[in-house]
């Protein structure tokens, strides 16, 4: 499954618990198979972890879960709002990501 976004793409979420409160934060990882990605402070889920030896406390671990990819968008820093992308062919033959209002470049 091809996904719009990327390791370390900063994201705001537009759809689900979270849009309401516009959070925005970093992508941590991708899962292409399943279409969906991590985002860093979203969706927040709590982990039951027994005590092991490299967690002798066990308890609660509080993390981030998966979302759907469908449910952000790239945020542009310079429109300061989350944003569409299309492709733009640069000087030297490679594809960029860009913004479709402002044409900021999203990979360099």
């Amino acid at each position: 499954m091809k996904i719009h976004v990327k390791k370390g793409d900063m994201v705001q979420v537009v759809s689900g618990k979270d849009a309401a409160a516009k959070k925005k934060g970093k992508i941590l990882s991708v899962d292409t198979d399943k279409g969906r990605v991590v985002v860093e402070g979203v969706n927040m889920i709590k982990k039951h972890m027994k005590p092991t030896q490299t967690r002798p406390q066990g308890g609660i671990l509080e993390k981030e879960g998966f979302i759907a990819s469908s449910n952000v968008m790239l945020y542009c820093s310079k429109c300061k709002a989350p944003v569409r992308v299309s492709k733009k062919i640069l000087e030297d033959g490679t594809k960029a990501r860009v913004c479709v209002k402002c044409g900021e470049e999203f990979d360099k």
